[in-house]
């Protein structure tokens, strides 16, 4: 059978009609020995112009009836397609684009798999194969190089297939390519349920697996330099402190120890330089006592609670008292009742965290003496502490040394608590991104990937539950990411079910997606609004698709793709499985 299957009969801009003969109704046709689509919608058709094939897409079809005066008076039903040009095969490559156009009376031909192939993408690598097209079944080819340098989105409804989506999209990565990756790329997993703890993705030293866990002190520690702990902005992000006063507090705190030292001998002179000005101060200030009956706490001193406990304020003299002695800014009535105390307290034993909040007592002792700040403005910084302290020194663990990371690491926050996942994440994001802007040279020599599965949790522009400051940092923090990682070769992979919950600014920077099924008005409305490469067939097919079918488009492919994604070993697939009731209720 032949090839030619048509003519064009119309063309109105970029609509393109054609006019099929009768022996375009089969779905398969073998030519010369080789396989071709048969005419249907989400097909391909080459129009020949001269020496160029324009391949085209098919959109539509419809029977049109023609009555002609014969003598058997039967009407003539004429079978047509609306096509669409997406691009032109040249000397045995495929070119995207509407460079050419055809003209009424060019032939159109079906299209071969070879030539469906150049469309899909033969791949540099043929290990990069990632799934099957779904109209033809032939291999879908991920182009690497141009691929793993982009943002990558990939969205859908539960159990739609993403989590296999983005498994099988860094496995071959792993696959193919771990052996090169030497020092030039590292990758993060940021995995809020814990489902690529085991064996997926890649396995032996080049992957590590942190377990966090704030509930018992059975899960594993993240290592945070001290260098990198002692930062304002770290401990801005970990406490969510406000811009304009408890962030510039935070910023004091960090500039007194570095102006007088980190060590412990400074800490100790610290401690009872604030003792002293707490009681001798001509500006002695009634919040200070607690503060101080909580550093003693902190340290294990007994005798110098029971002393402090002992204090009162005279709100007429704006004073201390002791019983017996009125601290009115003589340095010898402060010896008599606290020097040998506060001399004898050990701060030898205290871990980072302790440090921390031993020092934010002090500073606000002394900036609450000097007129600084306010306490209630800082009160709310201090609740912070005091609530998330425990968490955080469970999950992060403050070394000297420096850290090597492996190739693939994968931080699980399945066992963390839901406030909890959002500041480690922002702080992961914020070390990482900073870290590598200090060390990638113009053009960028090493590459950084953090991957974010169920990226909606932090990436979501609908939370109450925290403050419209710390959101904001959140987005902008993730914004900046990927708008300018880029440059920097640092590149995000956002998997979520609820794209519309997730900050439009960073919806529209994704180069390229993996788009499964969706049926919520609001996600297909961003799809609609964001994605520019992806056409109007295969909008209408997005609340429509298979588990684990989806549409894939952006920079990195000519043309939108409806891909099967090849289906993991089951070993090797996200712990993400639906629940098997007939195993589990039998």
């Amino acid at each position: 059978m032949d090839t030619h299957v048509g003519e064009v009969v119309s063309v109105d801009g970029i609509s393109v009609v054609i006019r099929c003969f009768e022996n375009a109704s089969k779905a398969t046709v073998l030519h010369n020995g080789e396989k071709y689509k048969g005419v249907a919608v989400r097909g391909g058709l080459i129009i020949r112009r001269e020496s160029k094939d324009i391949v085209c897409s098919i959109e539509s079809e419809c029977l049109e009836e023609s009555k002609f005066e014969a003598d058997s008076g039967e009407t003539i039903r004429t079978r047509k397609v609306k096509v669409r040009p997406v691009g032109y095969i040249q000397e045995g490559i495929f070119y995207q684009g509407i460079k050419h156009l055809p003209m009424i009376k060019d032939p159109a031909y079906l299209m071969s798999e070879a030539k469906i192939s150049l469309v899909y993408g033969s791949g540099e690598d043929k290990g990069f194969v990632i799934g099957k097209s779904v109209a033809e079944g032939l291999p879908v080819f991920v182009p690497w190089k141009s691929f793993f340098n982009t943002h990558i989105g990939i969205v859908g409804n539960s159990g739609s297939g993403k989590s296999n989506t983005l498994a099988k999209l860094y496995t071959t990565l792993f696959d193919n390519k771990k052996d090169y990756f030497s020092d030039t790329s590292k990758f993060l997993i940021i995995d809020f349920n814990g489902e690529y703890s085991n064996e997926q993705l890649t396995d032996g030293d080049n992957k590590k697996v942190i377990r966090l866990n704030t509930r018992n002190d059975n899960g594993d520690k993240f290592l945070l330099n001290k260098i990198e702990f002692w930062n304002k902005e770290t401990l801005a992000i970990l406490f969510k402190a406000t811009t304009n006063v408890q962030a510039p507090f935070i910023n004091r705190l960090i500039n007194g120890r570095e102006i007088y030292g980190d060590g412990k001998a400074s800490l100790k002179i610290y401690i009872k330089d604030t003792f002293r000005r707490a009681f001798v101060s001509a500006s002695q200030k009634r919040e200070s006592i607690e503060l101080l009956k909580s550093i003693a706490h902190a340290l294990g001193a007994p005798d110098l609670i029971r002393i402090l406990n002992k204090v009162v304020w005279l709100t007429n003299k704006n004073k201390f008292y002791y019983p017996g002695i009125y601290f009115d800014g003589r340095e010898d009535e402060y010896n008599k009742v606290f020097y040998a105390d506060v001399d004898a307290l050990n701060v030898q034993n205290l871990d980072a965290f302790e440090e921390f909040k031993l020092r934010v007592h002090l500073q606000l002792i002394n900036d609450l003496v000097r007129g600084f700040v306010h306490f209630d403005y800082i009160q709310p910084l201090l609740k912070r502490i005091d609530s998330s302290l425990a968490s955080f020194r469970r999950i992060f663990s403050v070394v000297d040394t420096s850290i090597e990371d492996p190739a693939l690491t994968v931080v699980s926050l399945r066992e963390c608590s839901q406030e909890v996942k959002k500041v480690v994440s922002s702080l992961l994001a914020k070390r990482y991104y900073e870290q590598h802007k200090l060390v990638v040279k113009n053009p960028p020599d090493k590459t950084f990937h953090l991957i974010i599965d169920e990226a909606h949790n932090i990436l979501s522009e609908q939370s109450t539950r925290e403050s419209e400051g710390w959101k904001d940092y959140r987005l902008e923090l993730f914004e900046e990411i990927i708008k300018e990682g880029r440059k920097f070769g640092f590149f995000l992979t956002l998997a979520s079910q609820r794209p519309a919950d997730i900050s439009p600014t960073i919806m529209s920077q994704i180069h390229n997606f993996f788009i499964h099924r969706l049926i919520n008005d609001e996600d297909l409305r961003l799809i609609d609004n964001t994605i520019a490469t992806l056409d109007a067939l295969s909008k209408s097919m997005i609340p429509v698709l298979g588990k684990g079918c989806c549409i894939v488009t952006g920079t990195s492919f000519d043309l939108p793709l409806v891909v099967q994604m090849d289906l993991l070993d089951s070993n090797l697939r996200p712990d993400s499985a639906d629940v098997d009731l007939g195993a589990l209720w039998s």
